[in-house]
């Protein structure tokens, strides 16, 4: 239909400035247009069946509750039509003439009147109305209110200055809008691409969609995160879930939750199985579904969790959420603050239930997201320590179980006031670290730090349950007393230690601060520590990792004057040539179980040179003749 009538009313001036905003401006994705005036058919729909409650004398009060899209590539128009409430020609200028202003404002105080809920009205039309301009030369709605004595109505207009408004025929109650599509916009008239649109931003309206002349509807209507969680099976969620990443491995945990206070919200969120997106899932970005009323606002919204816990999939519902004048752009708003600091802590109580009632399952998730939480740890401002439950850790005792804080703690024995642990670059070789002598014969257990974000994680991690966090490779930690085995071990003299001192300084020069003896090592013949005053091992390992340049003073190395190794290296005669051999390896030892050694393969040769001399026979001595 082209024809139209010849009396124009305008616009008012600033009116025609935002329409032109909307149309050029403010929507970037042209598909939204058909989501917004599904979301106001639903709207019309939802005022109609609140009126039904109290007042069957309407027009057509059984018409059944639906909605139409209907495409016709021959006019190249697309119509979207609703059996809803309707308008008369003085609610179309009211409601279409005026843009941002709705004729909903009067019946949501009519509700708050009532003490009814007012929950999924947002208003016949609002500016989400005139989206429809991206994609159309004309549009045409026509319109008949639920009144028995209201006339049917058309609004017309081109996205120009002016509309017009005539009267129409219509035989039932509801609205019809008729757009004329621009060609380039004629994708909007293929069944399949308005299925894509209709699934994705409404497929939980909650009243039917039917597409063309189909009489199957379109849409899945029931919105499961709105359902009470005791009425919903594991089934349910699992197939939800399915249908939302298509991934077909359960996932670990799921968190639903209807909230009132102090925000109105529904959420349904996942833990993923694995935390890297399979190349056929759904989700192709971070980030959860963010609705307003059942109507998809944000595909990707990342406001709603920290950084840290972005792997969570799901969806986040609310009836509070702000909107500016296009819904797609959520305004940064203390609703929106409350939401994720709300989101935020549920998920992480969820997580500390999922250790508690199943370390197996969580065992998965830490091996999987262990550098998620590591992460918040680090970053986290506010609050960091609700973090802290969620870490585990190989120990020196336990090596093959992932323990908690909680644990560790637990297994304390009594003179232990202190949570030990150890810096490293494989668990397997720190097990062998010298600086874990003094508890190696003893029961405490010192915690593997082995991954790269640990030493990001300790800048902030110092105590816990009132034990203060300490590395055992540090000056901090106080030496343990020598069991009566160790005391009575073949020890060198002082003058000995003195004059070994010496070689190993006359040796290795200035490469190291300082060498000294020690008695903090039993079973390793050296350490190398760092001096006093030099920057913590944790920050080292920080700058190293982000390539940065921090000037740390040369190392020290210490000595255990009660190692065989030494005991016999004291003995050798100045000019031995197995001396030397063994000071530099002895050293590079000691720099290869740090993680410093530069170069691991060149200390082959020596190695060699070693077991050479080790195993050299004795030199035969003949009788005299």
């Amino acid at each position: 239909m082209t024809d139209h009538p010849s009396q124009p009313i305008a616009f008012k001036a600033e009116t025609h400035q935002l329409l032109d905003i909307l149309i050029h401006s403010l929507y970037t994705e042209r598909e939204i247009f058909l989501r917004e005036l599904i979301s106001n058919a639903s709207d019309a729909l939802t005022r109609l069946d609140f009126e039904l409650l109290t007042n069957r004398d309407l027009l057509d009060p059984d018409l059944p509750l639906a909605i139409r899209v209907i495409p016709d590539p021959q006019q190249g128009t697309l119509t979207i039509e609703d059996t809803g409430i309707g308008m008369t020609s003085a609610e179309l200028i009211e409601n279409l003439g005026t843009i941002a202003h709705s004729g909903a404002r009067a019946f949501f105080q009519a509700v708050k009147e009532s003490g009814k809920s007012a929950a999924d009205l947002i208003g016949q039309f609002g500016v989400g109305f005139y989206s429809a301009f991206m994609v159309a030369e004309w549009i045409r709605v026509t319109s008949r209110s639920y009144r028995l004595d209201a006339s049917a109505a058309s609004w017309y207009c081109t996205g120009a200055d002016t509309y017009t408004i005539e009267p129409a025929e219509r035989a039932q109650r509801g609205t019809t809008v008729v757009i004329k599509l621009k060609e380039e916009a004629a994708e909007f008239l293929e069944e399949r691409r308005l299925s894509e649109i209709i699934r994705k931003h409404s497929d939980f309206v909650p009243y039917p969609i039917y597409l063309a002349g189909q009489e199957e509807q379109i849409n899945r209507q029931t919105a499961l995160w709105r359902q009470p969680p005791r009425q919903v099976e594991q089934q349910d969620y699992d197939e939800f879930y399915q249908q939302l990443t298509l991934d077909f491995e359960p996932p670990l945990a799921h968190l639903h939750l209807v909230v009132d206070a102090p925000v109105q919200m529904y959420a349904l969120l996942y833990i993923p199985v694995k935390a890297e997106r399979g190349i056929f899932g759904l989700r192709k970005e971070d980030g959860l579904k963010l609705y307003a009323r059942k109507v998809l606002i944000q595909e990707y919204n990342r406001d709603l969790l920290p950084e840290y816990l972005w792997f969570v999939q799901g969806i986040v519902d609310s009836e509070d959420i702000p909107l500016n004048v296009s819904r797609e752009s959520v305004q940064a708003s203390r609703v929106i603050a409350q939401l994720k600091k709300l989101i935020t802590s549920k998920t992480i109580e969820t997580l500390k239930k999922l250790g508690q009632d199943d370390p197996d399952k969580y065992a998965r998730f830490w091996e999987e997201y262990s550098h998620f939480i590591k992460q918040g740890v680090a970053i986290e401002q506010i609050e960091p320590e609700a973090l802290y439950p969620l870490l585990r850790f190989h120990t020196t005792v336990e090596t093959a179980r992932w323990l908690s804080l909680d644990e560790y703690v637990q297994a304390m024995p009594p003179d232990q006031e202190q949570i030990y642990y150890i810096l490293g670059d494989d668990e397997r070789s720190v097990l062998y670290s010298p600086h874990l002598d003094p508890v190696r014969k003893r029961s405490y257990a010192v915690l593997l730090m082995t991954d790269p974000l640990d030493s990001f994680m300790l800048t902030r991690l110092k105590e816990y349950a009132g034990h203060p966090i300490l590395n055992i490779a540090s000056a901090e930690f106080e030496p343990l007393a020598l069991d009566e085995p160790e005391q009575a071990a073949p020890a060198l003299a002082p003058d000995e230690s003195a004059t070994l001192i010496e070689r190993f300084k006359s040796h290795l020069g200035d490469r190291l601060s300082d060498v000294r003896m020690t008695d903090r090592l039993s079973d390793s013949p050296a350490r190398l520590v760092d001096p006093a005053g030099a920057p913590q091992q944790e920050l080292q390992r920080v700058y190293r990792l982000l390539n940065r340049e921090l000037e740390v003073p040369k190392k020290v190395l210490e000595l255990n004057p009660r190692h065989p190794i030494l005991l016999h290296l004291s003995s050798l005669p100045a000019g031995d040539p197995r001396l030397p051999l063994v000071i530099e390896q002895v050293y590079e030892d000691a720099l290869l179980i740090e993680g410093l050694h530069p170069d691991p393969a060149s200390m082959i040769e020596r190695i060699q040179k070693l077991i050479e001399a080790a195993i050299q026979p004795p030199v035969e001595t003949r009788p005299d003749d």
